[in-house]
C-alpha cells in the first residue's frame, strides 16, 4: 500500500526541482537576450515568428530570395547584407523563449498537486504562465517595432516579473522550513531596507537599458573603429549608472552589516552575503566596459548578474513576510486534512 504522505513528499519535491529548474532556464533566457543586444542582433531574424521567411533560418546568402535586400533592406536598417551569426544569436534566443514557456507549463502542471493545500503555489506559477506568454507575445512586437527602446525594456521587466513570480512559488512550497528564518528577519525590522534596495535595484537595471539605448547612438554615430572612444561619448545617463551603482552596493552592505549585528543565521544571513557579492562581480563587470572599451562578452554577463541580485533581493524580501509566506497554522491545517 503506497504512504499517501510519502507520495505527497515526492510531489513536493518534483514541484520545487521543476520550479528551480525553470529559474535557472529564465535567467539563461536573459543571459541570451543580453547576447542579442550586445552584439546588434536584434534585427537577426527581421521578421518573425519566422526568420527571413524560414522557420529554419538561412547559413548563407544563397539560401535568401535574389531580393532579399529589397524585401528586408527598411528592418534591417541599411545593415542589408547578410550575417548568418547575427541571425543564428537571434534565432537561438527565440528557441530558448519557446524552450522556457514549455517549462513554465510544466511547472503549471506540477503546481496543481498544491491546490488543495496551498491555492497561492498554483496561482503564482498560472501567473508566472500568462506573463511569460504575454512576454512572447512581446518579443514579437520588439521586432514589429524595430527594437522601439520602450518595447526592449518592457521585455526585460517581464522577464524579471516572471522571475520574481516563480521566486515565489518556490519559496512559497518551502514555508515550512523557512518559518525560523522569517521570524528571524521580521524582528530585525529592515523590511523598508530590503524594499527600498529592491526598489533602486530594479531601478538601476531600467537605467542600464536606457544607457544601453544612448550607447547604441554612439556606435552608429562613431562606428566599430573608435570602440575605445564609445563611453567618452555617452551622455549624463551613464554617470548617473555608474554612481548610482555605489549606492546599491552600499544599501546591500548596511543590510548584511545589520543582519550580522543583530545576530541572524542561516538561510538569510547567506542570501545577504551573496547579494553583496553578486553586487560587486556587477560593478566590476560595468568597470571592465568602461574601461576596456565595452568587450561584447561582458555586456550580457553585466545584466544577467543584475537580475540575479534582484531575485536574491526579492527572494529575502518574500522570506519575511508573513502574508506571503502563508499562515503556518493554516497551511498545516490544510497538510493534515491532505495526508
Amino acid at each position: 500500500m503506497i504512504n499517501s504522505s510519502n507520495l505527497i513528499n515526492k510531489n513536493e519535491q518534483r514541484f520545487r526541482s521543476l520550479a528551480l529548474l525553470t529559474v535557472i532556464v529564465i535567467y539563461l533566457l536573459i543571459l541570451a537576450g543580453g547576447i542579442v543586444r550586445g552584439t546588434g542582433s536584434g534585427m537577426g531574424c527581421p521578421d518573425w515568428p519566422k526568420c527571413f521567411g524560414r522557420w529554419i533560418p538561412p547559413t548563407e546568402a544563397s539560401q535568401l530570395p535574389l531580393n532579399y535586400q529589397e524585401i528586408y533592406g527598411a528592418k534591417l536598417k541599411g545593415e542589408v547584407e547578410f550575417n548568418a551569426v547575427k541571425t543564428w544569436i537571434e534565432y537561438v534566443n527565440r528557441l530558448l523563449g519557446v524552450l522556457s514557456g514549455f517549462f513554465v507549463l510544466a511547472t503549471v502542471v506540477a503546481s496543481i498537486s498544491y491546490l488543495k493545500k496551498d491555492k497561492a503555489v498554483f496561482l503564482g506559477s498560472f501567473a508566472a504562465f500568462l506573463l511569460i506568454g504575454l512576454n512572447g507575445w512581446l518579443g514579437s512586437r520588439v521586432v514589429a517595432t524595430e527594437l522601439a527602446q520602450y518595447m526592449i525594456t518592457l521585455h526585460l521587466l517581464l522577464a524579471v516579473l516572471v522571475v520574481f513570480s516563480l521566486i515565489f512559488v518556490l519559496i512559497r512550497s518551502y514555508s515550512f522550513q523557512l518559518e525560523s528564518a522569517s521570524g528571524q528577519l521580521k524582528t530585525a525590522r529592515i523590511n523598508g531596507l530590503l524594499l527600498t534596495a529592491l526598489f533602486i535595484s530594479l531601478s538601476q537595471v531600467l537605467l542600464g537599458t536606457q544607457v544601453r539605448d544612448a550607447l547604441d547612438e554612439v556606435v552608429k554615430r562613431l562606428g566599430q573603429s573608435q570602440r575605445n572612444s564609445w563611453i567618452d561619448n555617452i551622455d549624463w545617463r551613464f554617470y548617473i549608472h555608474r554612481s548610482y551603482s555605489l549606492v546599491v552596493l552600499f544599501v546591500q552592505v548596511v543590510i548584511s552589516y545589520r543582519l550580522y549585528k543583530l545576530g541572524v543565521k542561516g538561510l538569510i544571513n547567506t542570501l545577504a552575503k551573496m547579494i553583496v557579492a553578486v553586487t560587486i562581480a556587477e560593478i566590476i563587470t560595468g568597470a571592465v566596459m568602461a574601461y576596456f572599451g565595452v568587450p561584447a562578452i561582458a555586456q550580457p554577463i553585466h545584466l544577467l548578474l543584475a537580475v540575479v541580485m534582484i531575485g536574491l533581493q526579492f527572494a529575502v524580501w518574500v522570506i519575511q513576510q508573513p502574508k506571503l509566506m502563508g499562515s503556518n497554522q493554516a497551511l498545516e491545517e490544510s497538510r493534515l486534512l491532505n495526508v
